[in-house]
């Protein structure tokens, strides 16, 4: 794929632009080690949610879901989709939680949660891991992704044996380490969301491109139906489980929906919050930013970025049908680029893919940097740091976990793992934790063991299933996502044994917590009866009504816009108008969230 001065000059003005908000917020940034990784808790709500959507835009995500769509049809983006209730469950309930709790990272809560040594060793393990294994791993595969959207777009003549493509996306982690080091969260956050709305419109332009050239939506469907072997099940939002064979068996959509959602841990989709999604809460002003950001996320995440990813899947199904077999089917989305994309748009979606590529790795650096700071240096090392100090080592910390995030990429690809490998294995090691991260806010009894055994059970647990599973015949082993399943739910009964079998947290470090905090709920009985003069806000009911609304509201959405796009007015009528009920519900449920006097 040849490139034209037009497109020459796309590339190089977004990364002039991106360097420019880097050194315009460097004097800021440097002001202080709040301001470095919470933007001085100032950021307003809708720079908060664009930066956590834009973090999730990753190099390989429409690859992924391009993926999904070859494997299973439109009902394989469940694998996702799934996790929507988990989310909106941090928004109405946990959101506000995090936002009082004024910590700079997920694993600081620790400390507040539990008491002694256990929760300071598992404050420090947790941070190192999250920092050094799933950071790496994070930045390895999305680096990985980039270069495989440059191998199968502007290098398809590079011998497979050259590592051009590699070293030319090592000098993006360059360019984008300069300006993640230098601005720190508010340059991360502000070129988050330019770089959102360039790459939606690239999309958003390739899908109409992309449909077109097949001959438009009606063609679409009357080529994937007559070219793919139950191809009807391309365009499914619920699996046709009664098809033979299924694309989706009835159990492994039933795995997803029943189970994702509180069962893993997974950068951008933690059950209670976590990641960097409250990094970016820690930074808003304050709760109801806090609230309005994650929402505008969740919306975002799931009802305004899919359909364009998909309808680029489609068309890539109906022109390269062998994908549906293939062992890599997310290169059809790269392979497009190259074969539709005229002069201009083909620097546009190469800018697309570097502004998602460049606003993860941005994140990724500055969150993972936030932990080996906040919660090993700060805590565990020099507990009496300077202001400067801390800001100098923050920049050191963003610099070694991109290098840690670079090394690990090559050896991915050295190695042969696949970005889909990279997800089934952090999902899988995730599994089972996402519970005793949901009922830490929720049930006084929770202590540090049940962390401790949840987090080392589901990495035993995985490790044990993988190897049984390896043992057997091909045929004979479980789908992903029984695996994930079958892990979540030991991890969940061993940590369940772990914590009646340990003391529970003394009753002075759990009334501290109530004080701060402030939670709701029957779980917090003991220590409500023992800390009289809190009165939590009395709205976890509402809450939860609202977060099932909210759900409701996205998972009628996305086949509303389906439904628009295929001309299914009837079909668009319902779900949409379904949609719209339930936000109205939602509105109208808003009052009674407000903290009782």
């Amino acid at each position: 794929m040849e490139l034209t001065a037009l497109d020459w000059s796309l590339i190089v003005g977004f990364f002039a632009i991106s360097l420019g908000i880097g050194l315009a917020f460097k004097k800021r940034a440097g002001s202080s080690y709040l301001e470095y990784f919470a933007s001085g808790r100032s950021m307003v709500w809708w720079v908060a949610g664009t930066s956590m959507v834009a973090t999730t835009f990753a190099a390989d995500t429409p690859l992924a879901v391009t993926e999904l769509v070859a494997k299973n049809g439109l009902a394989g983006n469940w694998f996702w989709w799934a996790w929507a209730f988990g989310g909106m469950l941090t928004v109405f309930v946990f959101s506000k939680l995090w936002r009082r709790a004024e910590v700079l990272t997920d694993v600081e809560l620790i400390e507040q949660r539990y008491a002694g040594r256990p929760a300071a060793f598992l404050r420090g393990f947790r941070a190192v891991y999250v920092a050094v294994i799933v950071n790496s791993i994070v930045i390895g595969w999305v680096t990985q992704a980039m270069v495989k959207v440059l191998r199968h777009t502007v290098f398809t003549e590079l011998p497979a044996d050259s590592a051009i493509d590699f070293w030319l996306v090592a000098a993006l982690l360059v360019v984008t380490g300069i300006y993640s080091v230098l601005s720190g969260m508010w340059g991360v956050a502000i070129t988050d969301v330019l770089q959102f709305v360039i790459a939606m419109i690239g999309c958003v332009i390739f899908a109409v491109v992309a449909v077109d050239h097949v001959g438009g939506i009606d063609a679409l469907r009357e080529k994937a139906t007559t070219g793919i072997e139950g191809g009807s099940q391309l365009f499914d939002f619920l699996p046709d489980f009664g098809a033979e064979p299924a694309w989706m068996p009835l159990g492994v959509f039933l795995a997803l929906v029943l189970g994702q959602w509180w069962a893993t841990w997974y950068p951008g989709n933690e059950p209670g919050g976590g990641g960097y999604v409250v990094q970016r809460m820690a930074s808003c002003k304050d709760e109801r930013h806090a609230v309005k950001a994650t929402l505008l996320y969740q919306l975002a995440h799931y009802c305004v970025r899919p359909w364009p990813w998909i309808l680029v899947a489609f068309a890539a199904m109906v022109m390269h049908p062998e994908l549906r077999t293939a062992t890599d089917p997310g290169v059809g989305y790269p392979m497009l680029i190259r074969e539709l994309a005229p002069s201009g748009l083909r620097g546009l979606l190469l800018v697309t893919f570097f502004a998602a590529f460049m606003s993860t790795i941005s994140t990724q650096m500055n969150w993972g940097a936030s932990y080996l700071v906040n919660d090993v240096y700060r805590r565990f090392v020099r507990k009496d740091a300077t202001d400067a100090q801390l800001v100098r080592t923050s920049r050191l910390a963003s610099a070694l976990v991109l290098v840690l995030g670079g090394a690990t990429a090559w050896l991915m690809i050295v190695r042969g793992v696949t970005v889909k490998d990279a997800w089934a294995l952090l999902a899988s090691l995730g599994a089972g934790v996402g519970s005793v991260f949901i009922l830490r806010w929720l049930w006084w009894r929770i202590n540090a063991w049940s962390e401790i055994v949840a987090m080392t059970a589901s990495v035993g647990v995985f490790l044990g299933v993988k190897a049984w599973q390896e043992s057997l015949p091909k045929l004979e082993q479980m789908r992903e996502e029984y695996t994930s399943l079958l892990v979540a739910s030991t991890t969940l009964v061993l940590w369940l044994l772990a914590t009646f079998a340990t003391r529970p947290e003394p009753m002075a470090k759990l009334s501290e917590f109530y004080r701060r905090i402030r939670p709701d709920g029957p779980g917090w009985g003991p220590v409500a009866r023992a800390t009289p003069e809190v009165r939590p806000d009395g709205t976890l009911g509402a809450s939860l009504l609202c977060a099932l609304l909210g759900t409701a509201a996205i998972w009628a959405t996305l086949p509303g816009i389906g439904a628009v796009i295929f001309g299914e007015w009837l079909k668009a009528v319902l779900c949409l108008g379904g949609a719209a009920a339930a936000i109205a519900i939602l509105l109208a449920m808003l009052p009674r969230l407000q903290p009782r006097a």
